[in-house]
């Protein structure tokens, strides 16, 4: 599979992986809860995928040993639905961040001032 992808999914433990978040080159996956989402038919035979290198070589693994082939989104779905997925969690982990970060005595304009307002959208930058 290809290495430098901008996402990974990883089908047998329902993760989602962006390796775009994060300046310094890291990556953050999330286990995604959703097996109406996962157990949909053209995921079947799926084991992961390598997205957002370039069209001509973003990588599908199948599970039956079939030779990798490219993501094809009329096969295999439109991605955008891993990556809106993918930034509902994050956002969520977010929000738990922003509300579990206190100091005490501070008062909610403080806390503004010190770290910013409170995430309320998130979204992925472009593959």
């Amino acid at each position: 599979m290809s290495t430098s992808s901008s996402w990974t999914v990883v089908f047998e433990d329902k993760i989602v992986i962006n390796r775009n978040v994060n300046t310094n080159n890291e990556h953050t996956g999330y286990m995604i809860e959703d097996d109406s989402f996962w157990n949909q038919a053209h995921f079947s035979n799926l084991w992961a995928i390598q997205f957002g290198t370039t069209p001509s070589t973003d990588e599908v693994e199948h599970r039956d040993g079939t030779a990798h082939t490219s993501y094809d989104s009329t096969i295999h779905g439109n991605f955008n639905e891993f990556i809106t997925r993918w930034d509902a969690v994050h956002l969520a982990e977010l929000q738990g961040s922003w509300d579990n970060n206190n100091v005490e005595g501070e008062t909610a304009e403080q806390k503004i001032n010190r770290i910013g307002a409170r995430p309320t959208s998130f979204t992925s930058p472009s593959v």
